[in-house]
């Protein structure tokens, strides 16, 4: 072969990388610029995948068209035609992945609020991609796809059945995060009576955090099953209350009003504390030896309201001494009789 023959094949090859290389930086920058204006939510992401794989597609294409502008004997130009079709396809399911995965990434994060951390999902995109891949490159190779078609269907159907609950559990994760019923950080109470922060929703469990500073972990599918208490629905702040009990010689005019001038001031004062929330008081009972009523508080999170019954306990404790307020509790008279002395009927 004349080494002027050549001239043309690598002046296309140049030019189509060339014109890859400005398609990748020049074009795909307005279009990015572009994307970022318009309301459709993946176009940012689609570019972005996209824009990594124009190189190598460009470079396939240069050796398609400049190969075939030379001599090189047809059943050569062939295997070099089947060996980039390969190529093009593995990397169609590579960026066909990437993009579908980052797609679900950004719908969850947007649906929940919360970056996903599902890999399960990315794993089976792949195989399910990869597999299609296969297949074609088999047909490509003019190999018959026919018998690989049904044992995949029936391998499949295996593995769908051994994977019962894991997938089970990955369904409902999905499920969980995107209701918004239930994410990171809020605080539940669990049909066990157990409580805890979630800390993380992975593809198979839901972990939380008790204020004791243990781990609970639960399948997603029971979770999503089970009856919860999320603390943080609709709003993070909780109604505190708090049983007193004082002397039947008090005044209740007078209890309620120095009560509620200490649960105020409580609310305002404290950090934890619901400023604007007003405190109640509802006289409940008539006990053994005091008059019981509930006071009613606020906290701005539920893990605060140990502490906001705390400090009210010590205050109104304190203000109740200085105002003279019996905290009565129950007293019992013991009799003790002479050794041998029997009770008379």
């Amino acid at each position: 072969m004349n080494w002027k023959e050549l001239l043309l094949p690598l002046g296309v090859f140049i030019g189509i990388l060339l014109m890859t290389y400005f398609l990748r930086s020049v074009f795909f920058r307005y279009l990015l610029g572009l994307a970022k204006r318009t309301k459709w939510p993946f176009s940012e992401i689609v570019i972005k995948v996209f824009k990594k794989f124009i190189p190598f597609w460009g470079l396939l294409l240069a050796l398609h068209i400049s190969l075939g502008l030379t001599r090189i004997p047809p059943h050569i130009f062939t295997i070099i035609n089947k060996t980039l079709l390969i190529l093009l396809i593995l990397s169609l399911a590579m960026s066909g992945s990437r993009l579908l995965v980052e797609i679900f990434n950004y719908y969850v994060l947007q649906k929940s609020e919360v970056l996903s951390k599902i890999t399960l999902f990315e794993i089976l995109v792949k195989i399910f991609v990869y597999v299609i891949a296969g297949i074609l490159i088999l047909n490509v190779l003019n190999i018959n796809i026919a018998p690989f078609i049904t044992t995949l269907g029936i391998a499949g159907l295996a593995i769908s059945l051994a994977l019962k609950d894991t997938l089970e559990n990955f369904f409902a994760g999905i499920h969980i995060i995107m209701s918004k019923q239930i994410k990171p950080g809020d605080f539940l109470r669990l049909e066990s009576g157990d409580e805890g922060i979630v800390e993380d929703i992975t593809w198979r469990n839901t972990t939380l955090r008790t204020l004791s500073n243990n781990l609970i972990i639960i399948p997603n599918s029971k979770l999503a099953q089970s009856k919860v208490i999320n603390y943080h629905l609709p709003s993070p702040d909780l109604s505190v209350i708090v049983e007193v009990g004082v002397s039947y010689e008090s005044d209740l005019e007078r209890v309620e009003r120095i009560t509620l001038e200490v649960a105020r001031e409580l609310m305002k004062t404290h950090p934890d504390g619901v400023p604007d929330f007003e405190p109640l008081i509802r006289y409940t009972a008539f006990r053994e030896s005091s008059i019981n009523f509930n006071v009613i508080l606020r906290s701005k999170e539920p893990t605060a309201r140990f502490v906001i019954a705390h400090e009210f306990i010590k205050r109104l404790h304190k203000r109740y001494k200085e105002e003279g307020i019996e905290i009565p509790f129950p007293i019992r008279t013991v009799y003790l009789y002479p050794q041998g002395e029997r009770l008379k009927a």
